[in-house]
Order: structure tokens, then C-alpha cells, then sequence
């Protein structure tokens, strides 16, 4: 039960029980009630129907017509076990301290424990259940959200040298906590977006936001975590957008003093890419983050019903055009990503077509490595390895990293096979037996050495096509010419029949020889055939399905990697030196915390 005050130690009218207090009094009576709902106060009561309706009613302008619940867990069979708990969970807007401290969630109440509801109530919690033990009527001191009511406020009885050796430890602290007051946050989030470029960080923006969140859900009222997700997911935005920029002004073609120096070598393209791909990889992150938060904020609103609908409304909204921000942030910077490394392969590729790989400087006994490759093939390769090495080198999400690659596969099996179908019909026809041979080495060495790095299966699938082609125009010219058009297309399922009877009717069966009858088309095909284009198009490619799981971070364990423990070092000392500059001159001192020492 809680006894009812005014705040000024006046009795008000008797004593106000809570369901709560019903339950401890009569258990058996109250169990099957209370275990089907949160029992609340309020100033009102909704229609009788409705399952979440207030038990106890309170009459002052600041109550809300829903304002909290108060709740008792199942008191244990046996009663030597820990007796239940009663907990108290504020709905969205209320007005309820709890020890003289702000409550935003759900809390378990400890005797003596005092409740204030608005300006007008204040109670106190009793528990019969309790021993006989003086409740604690001295309540826990309530610390604000930063450095100095945490760790160096006086009145929690510490001594100076108490004080200093707790800041310290924090300081140095491996645990995933990063304390900060609102008014710091913007100055955080900015020393947090220039974190991208410190060397071997890679996911470090994505953590530290992850810890502001989980700051801010746990110190800070409700309200402020939707505008906190909206604010990173707009700076990581502008972030993004103006790398975006910097990249495309140090292309050749937007460059007057490039000349005919062509394109941007790998090596180049790598390292222009590589802060879009961190971007990428710590959006990616973030995102999960904030999809956590958004469940619980969600739960949030199917517990709280329909009187706070609006607030919890908003607040969701917020979030989703957070993560809508989030999700243009990956989609831009893939695409700038694939964009940047197919442009580079696009003159690379054709070599694979024109070289031939069998050359005294080609080993062809086994999978080399890729110097010893031939010629034609290392330029092709060398995209492909540097590509591997900068996902890996930013974190990138191992489904990101597959659907990088699958699209350039894509692009580069439909450029190579226009390529084919293209110099098909003309004078360089490449339809040719011993061309062919050559064309199907170069493929069989690319797709071993794919596979030697664990990229074999996409590599196959998105080289089908171009596989298939160089697979019928290997087969010996002897066997190709009693083949029949039907059984080229059982055979072939790969090449629409379009694809199929160019390679057919260009294929170079040597000086005045024509095709064969049985090569041709069915009547009932030949008009299709006709109206078909016979390329790959190039907007076909794979969507970006953005992934479900397997994210790496883990805001619950200690920080283990060194160099990120080391940033947030940096940031708790940067929050500290904020904090105490916002002092008043002769508290500073009093303080006597040196984040230096």
C-alpha cells in the first residue's frame, strides 16, 4: 500500500491504495487480476470494454487520464524463495519522480521508495511482505546524465581522492558506456562523424552512436532518443554526400589539367572509394541499432493504448524517417561503389576476349598467384582482389560484400557477352573454334582464382551466360554441324533462341561453307527470333537487399578492440573538458578531476 502526503508532510484524505496494495493484502483474491493486466492510475476511466482501464483515479490538472501502472510479480510457492517485486512504469508525458529523480521507464520499487505523481501527490511505498526493518527513508541521490553528477558530486558522500580514482577507472573503462548531458550532444556527434577518418577505426562511428543511444534511452527522457536518431542519421547523410562530391571532382573527366591521362588506376579508385565503403558498412550497423530501439518503442505503444497514441506515433515516425535516411545513405554509397569499380573493369575486361593465355610466361598447371597469371586476365583479377581487399579492410557485412560482388559479376558478364555477341557478325568474329578455346581458358582461370578466395558460387551464377556461349562454340566444329536447333536448345538453356541463332549464323564453318538446315529455327520461332535483341541488358541487375542479421557490433560486451578503446577515451576526456569548462570558475577547482592524469 502508499501512504498519501501532500509534499508540504500534511495528511491528505487517509490512505490511497493501489491494486498493488490489494494484491499483498489478499493474493489469492487478486492473483488471476492482476496477472492479466497492468493495473494504472489515472484521472479517468475509458469505457468499460476496453481491457487497460485505470483502477485508481487521482484529480489534479497535471494527472493524465492515463498516468502509470503499478504492478506486483507472482509471490513464490515456496516462501523461502525472494518474495516478488513491485515495479511502476510511467506513461508517455507523465509527470512522476521517483526518489526525487525524473522517471521516463519502468522501475522496481524498493520500501520506502517515494512516488510523486505531478505536483499534488506525493506517496511512499510499504511492502507488509517486508521485514521489520525501518523502511529506507533516505532515498538514493539522483545523478544528472553527466560526468560530474555521476562521478564527482559530493553530496554521495565520496572524498575528493574517491572521487578522482572513480573518474579514472571510467575513464580507462572497457565497458561500452559513454556518458554526456544534452546540451554536449552536437559537439559528441561531430567528434564522432570525424572519427571516420582516424586510421583502423572502421566501425568505430557506428559503436560510439550506438552508445549515445543507449545513453540517451537509458538517462535521457523518451522523447529525446527519436530526435538523437534523427540528428546522427542526417549528419551521416552529410557526410556521405559531400565524400560523394570530393570522388566525383577527382575524376579524369571532371579534372581540365588531366589531359589523355585516362582513367584512375585500382590502386587510385580503392582509395577514393574507401571512405563510401566505411560509410557504407557503419550505416549498415547503425541501422540495426536503430531497428532495436524502434521495437521497443513499439512495444511501447501496444502496451500504452490508444491515449498515447499520438506521442508514441510521432515518435515512431521520427524513427522511420531516420532509417529511411539510413537506408538512402547505403543505397547511395553502394551505388557510387559498383559505379567507380565496373567504370575501371569496363576497359579491362575486353582483354579477356584478345589475349591468349597460353604463352611461355602463363603457368597453367594450377591456380597461380596473380603475377604469374596471363596477361590478359591480370587486369580483370586485379579489380577483383582490390575490391576484396577493401571490403574487408572496412568491415563491410559479409551479405554487402556478396552483393557488391554479384553486381560486378553481372556487369561483367553482360559487357563481356555483348562484347562477344557485338564482334560476333563482324570482320574480328571471335565465333571460332580455336578463339573459343582461348576465350574458355581466360573464363576457367578467372573462376578458379574466384574460387580460391571464396567468391566461386556467385561468380558462377552471374557468369552463366558467358560460360554457356564459350561452352557451345568449344564444341568441335565436326560435332556442332549434326547438331540439331532443338537439341542446341535443350543443351543451351542459358542463350535465348535470338542469342542462339546469331552465334549459329555467324559462326565461321571456314570458306564457302554455309550453315546447315538443321541449325535452323522452327517456323513458329522465327518471327520472335526476329524481333528479339539479342544483348544483355544492363539494368537488369540484382537489387540490393539490405541484410537481417549477422552484424557485428555488440554494444553488451567490453570494448576489446584497442584502437576503438582508444578513441573512447578520447571522447570521454573531450565530454569531461566540455563539461567542466560549462562550470562555474570556482567549482572547477573543487572538483580537482584531471583527465590528463
Amino acid at each position: 500500500m502508499f501512504s498519501d502526503e501532500r509534499k508540504d508532510g500534511s495528511p491528505r484524505f487517509g490512505k490511497l491504495h493501489f491494486p498493488v496494495g490489494l494484491w499483498i493484502n489478499s493474493p489469492k483474491k487478486h492473483f488471476a487480476k492482476l496477472g492479466r493486466r497492468w493495473p494504472s492510475v489515472g484521472s479517468r476511466c475509458p469505457a468499460p470494454d476496453q481491457s487497460n482501464y485505470v483502477d485508481t483515479f487521482l484529480s489534479a490538472p497535471d494527472i493524465l487520464p492515463r498516468h502509470c501502472c503499478v504492478v506486483s510479480s507472482v509471490p513464490p510457492a515456496d516462501p523461502s524463495q525472494p518474495r516478488g517485486s513491485a515495479m511502476v512504469r510511467p506513461f508517455r508525458g507523465a509527470l512522476i519522480t521517483h526518489n526525487g529523480a525524473p522517471l521516463h521507464r519502468q522501475v522496481e520499487l524498493a520500501p520506502g521508495d517515494l512516488l510523486g505523481m505531478g505536483q499534488h501527490f506525493l506517496f511512499m511505498y510499504k511492502d507488509p511482505r517486508a521485514a521489520a526493518a525501518p523502511p529506507a527513508w533516505l532515498p538514493k541521490a539522483w545523478v544528472s546524465p553527466g560526468l560530474v553528477g555521476a562521478l564527482a558530486c559530493q553530496a554521495c558522500g565520496r572524498s575528493l581522492q574517491e572521487r578522482q580514482e572513480a573518474f579514472r577507472a571510467y575513464l580507462k573503462s572497457r565497458e561500452p558506456q559513454l556518458r554526456y548531458r544534452p546540451q554536449e550532444q552536437e559537439a559528441l556527434l561531430a567528434e564522432i562523424v570525424r572519427l571516420q577518418e582516424a586510421p583502423n577505426c572502421r566501425l568505430g562511428p557506428a559503436f560510439l552512436f550506438g552508445l549515445c543511444l543507449e545513453h540517451a534511452a537509458r538517462e535521457l527522457e523518451p522523447g529525446h532518443l527519436p530526435r538523437l536518431i534523427a540528428r546522427i542519421a542526417q549528419l551521416v547523410k552529410e557526410a556521405v554526400w559531400e565524400k560523394i562530391k570530393e570522388i566525383g571532382d577527382r575524376q579524369p573527366e571532371n579534372q581540365q589539367d588531366k589531359g589523355e591521362l585516362g582513367n584512375l588506376s585500382i590502386e587510385e579508385v580503392a582509395a577514393d572509394l574507401r571512405p563510401l565503403m566505411l560509410w557504407m558498412a557503419n550505416a549498415m550497423e547503425l541501422l540495426s541499432l536503430v531497428q532495436k530501439r524502434v521495437l521497443d518503442i513499439e512495444k511501447d505503444l501496444d502496451l500504452e493504448g490508444a491515449s498515447h497514441n499520438a506521442l508514441l506515433s510521432s515518435d515512431l515516425e521520427t524513427c522511420d524517417e531516420a532509417m529511411a535516411v539510413l537506408d538512402e545513405v547505403i543505397m547511395s554509397t553502394f551505388q557510387q561503389s559498383v559505379y567507380y569499380l565496373t567504370k575501371t573493369l569496363y576497359s579491362a575486361l575486353p582483354a579477356l576476349l584478345d589475349s591468349n593465355p597460353f604463352t611461355a610466361t602463363a603457368d597453367l598447371s594450377h591456380v597461380p598467384e596473380l603475377s604469374s597469371m596471363p596477361e590478359g586476365i591480370q587486369g580483370t583479377l586485379a579489380i577483383y582482389q582490390a575490391t576484396l581487399e577493401l571490403t574487408r579492410d572496412c568491415d563491410l557485412h559479409p551479405d554487402l560484400v556478396s552483393q557488391t560482388f554479384g553486381y560486378l559479376f553481372f556487369f561483367s558478364n553482360a559487357s563481356l557477352f555483348n562484347t562477344l555477341m557485338e564482334r560476333g557478325s563482324s570482320h574480328q568474329s571471335l565465333f571460332q573454334w580455336a578463339k573459343a578455346v582461348q576465350i574458355r581458358t581466360n573464363l576457367d582461370l578467372v573462376l578458379d582464382w574466384l574460387q580460391g578466395v571464396g567468391l566461386g558460387d556467385i561468380a558462377t551464377e552471374f557468369f552463366r551466360k558467358l560460360s554457356t556461349t564459350a561452352n557451345l562454340l568449344c564444341v568441335p566444329k565436326t560435332s556442332l554441324l549434326q547438331t540439331s536447333w532443338s537439341r542446341l536448345r535443350n543443351d543451351y538453356p542459358a542463350l535465348t533462341p535470338a542469342q542462339l541463332h546469331h552465334v549459329l549464323t555467324n559462326y565461321q564453318l571456314g570458306p564457302g561453307r554455309v550453315s546447315p538446315e538443321c541449325w535452323s529455327p522452327p517456323e513458329k520461332e522465327r518471327d520472335e527470333i526476329a524481333h528479339s535483341d539479342i544483348f544483355e541488358s544492363f539494368t537488369d541487375h540484382p537489387p540490393l537487399i539490405l541484410p537481417c542479421d549477422g552484424f557485428r557490433l555488440r554494444l553488451s560486451e567490453p570494448v576489446s578492440d584497442d584502437t576503438l578503446h582508444r578513441q573512447l577515451i578520447r571522447l570521454r576526456r573531450f565530454l569531461w573538458e566540455l563539461e567542466r569548462e560549462s562550470l562555474p570558475a570556482n567549482q572547477r577547482a573543487v572538483y580537482g578531476l584531471d583527465p590528463s592524469q
